[in-house]
């Protein structure tokens, strides 16, 4: 198992899509979101590998890979580093991943 750390920009990308899906869906939907990301930060602790590396190539970032967010229209970006899960960001399918910044 490798620790999962969360960037900056991931922490807030997160508080970001709680916050917008309490307002646009309510209260059980946005725990239903965060139980969610948890399941998805274990997976990534236990297997990093298992995400998809075709956003890396898509994008032209070397090792970026997405994981997807059970039940939800998102993704973990993130880095499989030598001692951790780097998550870099939290992109929903709504956002233009051109402009996503992860570096």
């Amino acid at each position: 198992m490798k620790p999962v750390r969360l960037r900056p920009t991931a922490k807030a990308d997160m508080r970001r899509e709680v916050a917008y899906h309490q307002r646009e869906a309510g209260s059980t939907v946005a725990r239903k979101l965060m139980k969610s990301l948890r399941q998805a930060e274990r997976r990534l602790s236990m297997q990093p590998g298992l995400g998809s590396p075709r956003i890396g190539q898509v994008l032209d970032v070397d090792g970026l890979r997405a994981w997807p967010i059970d039940g939800f229209p998102m993704s973990l970006w993130y880095f499989e580093r030598s001692d951790h899960v780097d998550v870099a960001r939290l992109v929903a399918h709504r956002q233009d991943r051109e402009r996503i910044d992860v570096e």
